[in-house]
């Protein structure tokens, strides 16, 4: 009970303006006839107090803010829907300005009101309001209702401890029951969500029902009190407060029929907490939690909320370690067993432990594999954390959409947990696992937020020492933790993010590595897959050999594994059928396991062509063969290209058809050679979107063939950007984009100059295999490129004009 006073009397009639100033409120309702002191510190509301006053009606609407609204928000984002719908008009009757420029002001309740909506928002907030009335039925039980309601409060009085007597007699002071029914809400210690219930009921008679109930639980355990006050008075024995405390509780719960079982529950919390060698702060923050909820009934919602939240945080591995194995030559051969190849991520996880060996309080790295498909990346993750004898922990990130599913939910939400991060670490038990963040290049964006910009914290080693959950609302320290995160392409990623990484690039592999990986990894997973064993069948090393080149064209090893388990079904099927001898699979026998080749061993040209290079370009998948096709046709000098090009493409085009004419001379054409043809460039595969500058040269080399007829050799492959002058320039992907020359049986490689420095990524055995060559200008690709024809076969002699026929030729262009 509270002892809250209102107006002695029945209020003047006053006439209600339409648009009030607006004051909103979180904890305190003001009903009608209540008078209360208020605070006013936010400056818009002192501004709304001002504008009342000097109007002279001195009359303000107060509304409550719902919950979920954050507190201190700009009042521009304050929206209608974030207040309760009915509020009260309540008037000014004292106002004192403090020194700071807050307001304390003494205002009176006048009659409820109903938002119509918010009219603006600066400088003060105004709202368009209309006036509700109480709906009263005169009956026998609404009369009996009243008094019931009135002699419970009087009853609730005498026995409320600190509350005056005198409160009993003002109600009958009140003339109208609506004015008695408001007076007792103010006085019942009521949560403010249950008083805006209160006070937005328009029907007397429920809200007389409504004040019954509160009234009989409060008479109750008013009632209660004084007996456990009487026991607890009998038993004691000068103790403590805290153990008077306890008393009065179990004797409420032994009231209740409540006890043991939750007493015995909280217990256990409380050894949980002491055990889980948490920080101070969050210690402290724990125990404040579950003092709360020994204050709790067992039934009430936010019961069940603490305890949750606390078994979250004493399940957390606050001080929670594994030893690193710090033995580098044995790390070494685990990473050697597990994955053949990615010598660069291999070698960088050795370097780190290396330096823990020397230093034990190293910060985690944060690692990002950036590769094609299958080439081994999360697998890798895996034999990290055994090499390291950490515990492995890997999320998805492909599709996150919700910056929650990042930092978690807040509280405050039904159903709120933990982000990925926490959840993560709860299952690894430890504070130092090998974390996996699988497809960071995936995550996506929408009105939920952005998960990149919440994994900036987390991925910055100066920042995740203190990460925040929302739900936890405590900092847990990540700054142990190995992340490692796997992403296709790099182009997805923004930079913010992408800076805190360290990028390591895990290319696509070679046939020989294919088929080593093969035999050593993928044979037996698929034996063991399958019930077979290498007593019951054998594969030859040409029939691996003769899938990778004919039944899988990728930078990884998914399509090698699928295709070797299809072998290896057909062979359970035929002893599942009652073959008992074993079975030996040749090159021979693979097209009746397979099927007939899907691609041709030989993916370059039967032989030169007039117009047809074959291009390099990178993909996410790897690197892949790109043939640029060329044509001339009758017209006035069109340059047209189709094939799903982008903009950087169709300007690298330009680029080259600028080149090839300028050099006209040394190309042996007329000056005035594509005055009257079009030309038409085409990328076959068109339903493929292209882009990039690296084809430039290609693109040239095709330009300069079909307007010389000089045919381009078919084992020749090249990549690069051309400027106007011919020059070639470095292009990226030079590792993906060789190899793929190299699957496609290729013999040349053209590449820029200035990517001789990364020739050393290419493996030994492919380098050996081709021949690549570095070239500054577009003439030396040509020279490479382009057949050269005899001398008595030339079809565009060179002609050198005098000045007088360039004088024609020039008036001739110009009458035209």
């Amino acid at each position: 009970m509270t002892d809250r006073k209102p107006s002695h009397g029945a209020m003047e009639p006053f006439a209600l303006p339409g648009e009030l100033p607006l004051l909103t409120t979180r904890e305190v309702v003001i009903y009608p006839l209540m008078v209360a002191p208020l605070l006013i510190e936010d400056e818009h509301a002192v501004r709304a107090i001002d504008v009342a006053v000097d109007a002279g009606h001195k009359t303000v609407a107060l509304f409550g803010v719902k919950p979920g609204v954050e507190e201190g928000s700009d009042p521009e984002a304050l929206r209608a829907e974030d207040l309760y719908p009915v509020g009260a008009a309540v008037e000014i009757e004292r106002m004192v300005r403090l020194p700071d420029g807050r307001l304390q002001v003494l205002v009176q309740g006048l009659t409820r009101l109903k938002l119509q909506g918010i009219l603006q928002k600066t400088p003060h907030p105004l709202v368009q309001v209309q006036k509700l009335e109480s709906r009263v039925e005169n009956s026998m039980e609404m009369e009996a209702l009243a008094r019931n309601v009135l002699g419970l409060f009087k009853k609730a009085i005498s026995l409320a401890p600190n509350v005056p007597k005198q409160v009993a007699a003002v109600i009958d002071t009140l003339p109208q029951l609506d004015q008695k029914a408001d007076f007792v809400i103010s006085q019942l210690n009521l949560d403010f969500e249950q008083q805006q219930a209160l006070l937005g009921e328009q029907n007397l008679q429920k809200r007389f029902e409504a004040i019954n109930k509160v009234l009989n639980r409060e008479v109750e355990i008013l009632k209660i009190r004084d007996k456990i006050s009487s026991e607890a008075a009998e038993s004691m024995d000068g103790a403590q407060r805290e153990y008077i405390l306890r008393q009065q509780l179990r004797a409420i719960q032994e009231e209740l029929g409540e006890g043991a079982d939750e007493a015995a529950e909280l217990d256990e919390l409380r050894d949980k907490i002491a055990q889980a060698g948490m920080p101070e702060d969050v210690r402290k923050e724990a125990e404040n939690e579950l003092k709360r909820m020994e204050n709790m009934p067992p039934a009430a919602a936010e019961y069940t909320v603490s305890h949750t939240y606390l078994d979250w945080l004493v399940e957390l591995p606050w001080d929670k370690r594994t030893e690193d194995r710090l033995e580098v030559k044995k790390a070494d051969r685990i990473l050697e067993a597990d994955h053949y190849g990615l010598e660069k991520p291999k070698e960088r996880i050795l370097e780190y432990l290396s330096v823990r060996h020397l230093k034990n309080d190293m910060k985690g790295p944060i690692l990002c594999l950036v590769g094609p498909p299958g080439t081994g990346k999360t697998s890798l993750g895996r034999s990290v954390a055994r090499a390291m004898g950490r515990e492995f922990v890997r999320i998805s990130l492909g599709g996150v959409r919700d910056e929650s599913e990042i930092r978690g939910h807040r509280r405050t939400y039904v159903g709120a947990f933990p982000g990925r991060i926490i959840q993560g670490l709860r299952r690894a038990k430890t504070k130092n696992p090998v974390f996996m963040l699988d497809e960071i290049d995936k995550l996506g964006t929408d009105f939920r937020g952005d998960p990149a910009a919440a994994l900036l914290e987390v991925l910055d080693p100066e920042q995740n020492n203190s990460f925040v959950d929302h739900y936890l609302d405590v900092p847990f320290d990540l700054s142990e933790v190995l992340f490692i995160a796997t992403a296709n392409t790099l182009h997805t990623i923004p930079s913010a993010l992408m800076d805190r990484m360290e990028i390591l690039e895990v290319s696509g592999y070679t046939e020989a590595e294919k088929v080593e990986i093969a035999r050593r990894y993928l044979m037996k997973r698929q034996l063991s897959e399958h019930g077979l064993s290498k007593e019951k069948v054998s594969i030859d090393k040409a029939v691996i050999l003769s899938i990778v080149q004919h039944y899988t064209r990728e930078a990884g090893l998914r399509n090698l594994e699928r295709e070797i388990g299809t072998v290896l079904r057909k062979v359970a099927r035929k002893f599942a059928e009652g073959r008992r001898r074993k079975i030996r699979i040749r090159e021979k026998d693979l097209a009746d396991y397979l099927g007939p080749k899907r691609f041709s061993h030989e993916v370059a040209e039967a032989g030169p062509e007039v117009g047809v290079a074959a291009g390099l370009a990178w993909t996410p998948v790897g690197g892949d063969v790109l043939f640029v096709e060329g044509s001339l046709m009758p017209g006035k000098g069109g340059l047209k290209l189709t094939g799903q090009a982008g903009d950087v493409m169709k300007e690298s085009l330009e680029a080259a058809m600028t080149y090839v004419r300028s050099r006209w001379a040394e190309l042996g054409l007329r000056d005035d050679f594509n005055r009257k043809r079009d030309v038409h460039i085409h990328l076959p595969a068109g339903a493929v979107p292209k882009d990039g500058p690296s084809a430039g040269i290609t693109m040239a080399t095709v330009l300069a063939s079909i307007f010389t007829h000089r045919p381009i050799r078919n084992d020749v492959a090249m990549t690069g950007e051309i400027t106007l002058r011919g020059k070639v320039l470095p292009i990226g992907g030079m590792r993906d984009k060789v190899l793929a020359a190299h699957r496609a049986k290729m013999k040349t490689v053209i590449l820029p100059e200035d990517n001789r420095k990364d020739a050393g990524e290419i493996p030994e055995a492919v380098r050996k295999a081709l021949r690549l060559v570095f070239v500054k200008n577009m003439d030396e690709v040509l020279d490479i490129a382009l057949i050269k024809r005899p001398r008595r076969q030339s079809l565009a002699p060179k002609m050198k004009r005098s000045d007088t026929q360039q004088r024609q030729v020039l008036v001739a262009v110009t009458a035209n």
